[in-house]
């Protein structure tokens, strides 16, 4: 492949560009927004009880404290350190079996998200992570969904404007080819050879059986390779409903969204057969745009759609009794916030 070529297949996959680079253009924007609501974290009001309006830096534990329990999946807290004795105690009280998922109860993009499937490996996270985590049930669904939902404080019918099928990043074997070869072959999991060698060094070398759909990762985020298939067809006064009713009676979830499970789409739209992993707030990109068709400009349009929507739920609500962030304490806390990501990239390179 030529330097040109290479170059345009950058410029023309637009998906595939650093996030900052592909917002870049719409900045003016933004700040128009920081200018009229006369403050930088004006976004902040947006979800008021979640941390930040859910930018960024929100736990997972204040999320699933606003839920029901049946909700979302089987939950305990862990601290960094924690007695291998007392948390194997704890998850046999909670009904958590191996296999389990553990994610940092703050993170973001699927950073030391791993699916573990014994002791030692527990053991080897506990010891590596450097903050408390969140260990849950494995929820064994076929379908992880996500739902972008909005809706006004004074209406109690929202919208959905995105509705996605997630596949987190995957190979297929021919029975000839290594797993690093497949890997090596594929688009997406060829940027991140380093990381996933890490992750999968004993079965590195190993020739996949034909046919044999070998997962790299289980985090359904597109930083992380997962291919989105646009479900927008299925969008429709039931699934709507379902969800103003969780935000109803939530009370506080305005603009974000829900990341989830479920055994099938007419299942989720009947209120069954679910659970809620995530619910992502005002730092929630619409992802729908991605690898389902849109063009750049499409995408932009569905940015500028959905900035418009946080900019008067945010307003409304600050006029409303809540109030948006002082400059002081949004620049304090998102200072903390980027150290402790670093921390766990850190943790997230060396832990498998």
């Amino acid at each position: 492949m030529s330097v040109i070529t290479k170059w345009w297949k950058a410029i023309t996959h637009w998906e595939a560009w650093p996030f900052k680079l592909l917002y870049a253009p719409l900045a003016p924007l933004w700040v128009f927004y920081m200018m009229r609501a006369r403050g930088l974290w004006f976004f902040s009001s947006s979800n008021p009880k979640i941390t930040f309006g859910g930018m960024d830096g929100e736990s997972k534990s204040e999320i699933y404290a606003l839920m029901r329990k049946e909700w979302y999946p089987k939950t305990i807290y862990v601290e960094p350190g924690d007695a291998m004795a007392e948390i194997l105690n704890r998850m046999q009280h909670a009904d958590i079996f191996f296999p389990c998922v553990v994610k940092p109860d703050v993170a973001c993009q699927g950073i030391l998200f791993r699916i573990i499937h014994d002791e030692t490996s527990l053991m080897q996270y506990n010891a590596g992570i450097p903050a408390t985590y969140i260990i849950q049930e494995w929820v064994n669904y076929p379908m992880e969904v996500s739902v972008y939902h909005i809706r006004h404080p004074k209406e109690k019918q929202g919208i959905v404007t995105g509705f996605l099928h997630k596949i987190p990043l995957r190979v297929t074997g021919d029975g000839v080819s290594s797993l690093e070869q497949l890997v090596l072959r594929h688009p997406k999991a060829q940027k991140k050879v380093e990381e996933l060698q890490l992750k999968h060094a004993g079965a590195w070398h190993d020739v996949i059986a034909e046919g044999k759909s070998f997962s790299l990762s289980h985090a359904g985020n597109h930083n992380r390779g997962a291919q989105f298939v646009d479900l927008k067809q299925h969008i429709d006064a039931q699934l709507t409903s379902l969800f103003d009713a969780i935000s109803l009676e939530v009370g506080d979830f305005f603009y974000g969204r829900y990341d989830i499970m479920c055994n099938s789409v007419e299942d989720l739209k009947q209120g069954k057969n679910f659970t809620i992993l995530e619910y992502n707030g005002c730092g929630a990109e619409p992802n729908h745009f991605y690898d389902t068709g849109y063009t750049l400009l499409g995408a932009y349009r569905e940015i500028l759609k959905h900035w418009k929507w946080l900019y008067r739920i945010s307003q409304f609500n600050a006029k409303n009794g809540h109030p948006a962030w002082s400059f002081q304490k949004g620049r304090k806390f998102i200072r903390e916030t980027m150290a402790h990501y670093a921390r766990l990239r850190m943790a997230d390179a060396k832990i498998p």
